[in-house]
């Protein structure tokens, strides 16, 4: 038994085919797609100690404050993985972690930081010697861990690019866990921007866990899926193809239906504000008048993904800065990119 520290780094993702519906111990309704970011990551320490009485301690501190909620959620974490491995209940934990993004906001900072927690609590098993498994394998099961703390974290272990969810068109594709895909897309894809206006730094008024489950009353839940699985089909060959204009109709077309099935919940709730009609208005406007592949994605919340190849950073991001900067919050722009995952710190 020792004691000792690991740090990792984990990005938040965005889908593109957007999953929105689950059933069972965090298993999806239908199959989604993401880039995995860059910028917008959480950076987590976690130190560990043989435990001193029966039970384990877990104590959290987020962006230096202790949060006794999200000691709770990593405790519920630890004794859900320790049937994996069972180890990991004879250590007491202190957690120490920060976001490089507004928290609850509509960007996946769950997905950032149970990814990051799932990374670490291997590199434990490792150091110690309890964890011996190849690097694939390992992915496989960070990924399988983090679903367990957060549906999308799974998604987030892998660089570039990754889908989750059964689909007969994606080899070795699971429920249980996320797969990369990064070796399927064309290069254009794995330099893509996605920068994030920050329409609103305010706490979302309903959780992403309140309004998956309200899509097991949805009366377009059924259609919705349909149209997730096709829609997965669809852009497998445009991500090999490099066909940015396809892959941003579906991207925009999976956004505006996420919405839509909020809207039509019972009871419903809207997360977009008027500022975030207004980016996607004039995003619009800019692309018809300019022909420029700028495209848009929105995740569980108001703020806009703005995705466009690097080859048109100068002009786009010159119109991000004259044109869309006004509709953000004290004008915050995380402008982000495809990344490579995550990273060990320590």
């Amino acid at each position: 038994m020792s004691e000792g520290i690991v740090k990792w780094s984990s990005p938040s993702n965005i889908a593109i085919v957007k999953y929105w519906g689950k059933y069972g111990i965090q298993l999806p309704r239908n199959p989604s797609i993401s880039f995995t970011l860059s910028e917008s990551k959480s950076i987590t320490t976690l130190k560990y100690m043989p435990k001193k009485v029966a039970g384990n301690s877990v104590s959290f501190v987020f962006e230096g404050r202790e949060n006794v909620k999200f000691a709770e959620k990593a405790k519920l974490f630890f004794n859900t993985i320790s049937q994996y491995q069972p180890w990991i209940m004879d250590f007491d934990y202190e957690i120490e972690s920060e976001n490089t993004f507004p928290h609850s906001s509509g960007i996946a900072s769950s997905a950032s930081g149970m990814s990051a927690l799932a990374m670490c609590i291997l590199d434990v098993g490792k150091k110690l010697g309890l964890y011996e498994k190849s690097e694939q394998l390992a992915l496989i099961e960070a990924s399988h861990f983090a679903r367990l703390g957060s549906g999308s974290a799974c998604r987030s272990v892998y660089p570039m690019m990754a889908m989750w969810g059964l689909h007969t068109d994606y080899h070795s594709s699971s429920n249980l866990h996320a797969i990369g895909v990064s070796d399927d897309i064309h290069p254009i894809f794995k330099s893509y921007h996605n920068d994030i206006l920050i329409v609103s730094k305010t706490e979302k008024s309903v959780s992403s866990t309140a309004g998956h489950k309200l899509m097991d009353t949805n009366p377009y839940a059924s259609t919705r899926y349909q149209q997730a699985n096709d829609h997965m089909t669809r852009i497998k060959s445009i991500l090999k193809a490099g066909e940015i204009h396809d892959f941003g109709k579906i991207a925009e077309t999976e956004a505006l239906v996420l919405h839509a099935l909020m809207m039509a919940s019972d009871p419903s709730f809207i997360l977009l504000e008027p500022s975030s009609l207004q980016v996607i208005k004039q995003i619009r406007t800019f692309r018809s008048d300019t022909n420029l592949p700028i495209y848009f994605t929105i995740d569980a919340g108001p703020n806009i993904h703005v995705l466009y190849p690097e080859e048109h950073k100068i002009a786009i991001q010159k119109f991000i800065n004259s044109d869309l900067k006004q509709c953000c919050h004290e004008g915050l722009i995380i402008h982000d990119r495809v990344g490579n995952g995550p990273e060990k710190l320590i």
